[in-house]
């Protein structure tokens, strides 16, 4: 066998293998569906696929992007973003996957939305860029609880607070990290974000909403999270985003610790 042959059979092997990693990669948190369906609207169905690979194509290499396609009642907006602590390579495995899933978990329905630990994508037959979206979400509760609830719901408020500061400023890019020693052995880490089409003011009234329902939501549980459609905000006893700090990080949620409640309009 020619050298060259040889090297064309080593790169597909290895680009072989790698595909199951991609494709595992992460699985989805939470879904929401709302809308008419656009299964037998072969027009409409052609608009959502079309916005969902531009939305891959241009957020894999920025982490973030708006699309739209089609005319008239078959119009559909679209926007995808990554988490602005997550490798390139992470991101584009994200939002592949959250393209592929999205159509089928919602059956082309006119307004579609899935949340990742990396990633958010959506898409909806009306204009949403530019507004903050605290109608829909996915929240995970972590089953177990802290003791001294007070003081540790006063610790976490600490941190989310200046994560939603860090996120909602002007030149932040929308993401915010803090972290905090709470005991000698227990240490907060929180995240905040917001997508980057919401201006800074309504990006903290998003953030401002989202911390607001932790006191419902997350009371002294050892980790929670509220993701909405403009924003997010999570804490967790353990190091979650990236660069993960020591051996106890984990960069994915573990759904077995989490009770999920899905948010509904």
């Amino acid at each position: 066998m020619e050298f060259s042959t040889m090297r064309r059979s080593c790169v597909l092997l290895v680009s072989l293998a790698l595909l199951p990693v991609l494709g595992m990669a992460a699985d989805s948190i939470g879904s929401y569906c709302a809308g008419n369906s656009y299964a037998g609207n072969n027009k409409a169905v052609a608009s959502i696929n079309s916005v969902l690979a531009d939305l891959v194509a241009t957020a894999s290499t920025g982490g973030y992007a708006t699309s739209t396609a089609g005319k008239g009642n078959n119009v559909i907006y679209g926007l995808a973003q990554c988490r602005g602590d997550v490798s390139a390579g992470d991101c584009a495995a994200c939002l592949a996957d959250a393209a592929k899933q999205l159509p089928a978990t919602c059956s082309y329905s006119s307004d579609a939305r899935i949340w990742y630990d990396y990633c958010f994508m959506r898409y909806e037959n009306a204009n949403f860029i530019g507004q903050a979206d605290t109608d829909a979400g996915v929240i995970l509760v972590n089953v177990q609880g802290m003791d001294n609830a007070k003081a540790f719901e006063k610790a976490v408020g600490k941190v989310v607070g200046k994560a939603a500061a860090q996120a909602s400023a002007s030149g932040s890019g929308g993401l915010g990290r803090d972290k905090d020693q709470y005991t000698a052995f227990v240490t907060i880490y929180g995240l905040a974000q917001c997508t980057r089409d919401l201006a800074p003011l309504a990006c903290a009234q998003c953030l401002s909403t989202a911390v607001s329902r932790f006191g419902d939501y997350c009371r002294a549980q050892q980790g929670c999270q509220i993701n909405y459609s403009s924003c997010r905000v999570r804490y967790e006893i353990y190091p979650f985003y990236f660069p993960l700090a020591g051996n106890a990080g984990r960069a994915t949620t573990d759904m077995t610790k989490n009770t999920k409640i899905v948010v509904h309009p």
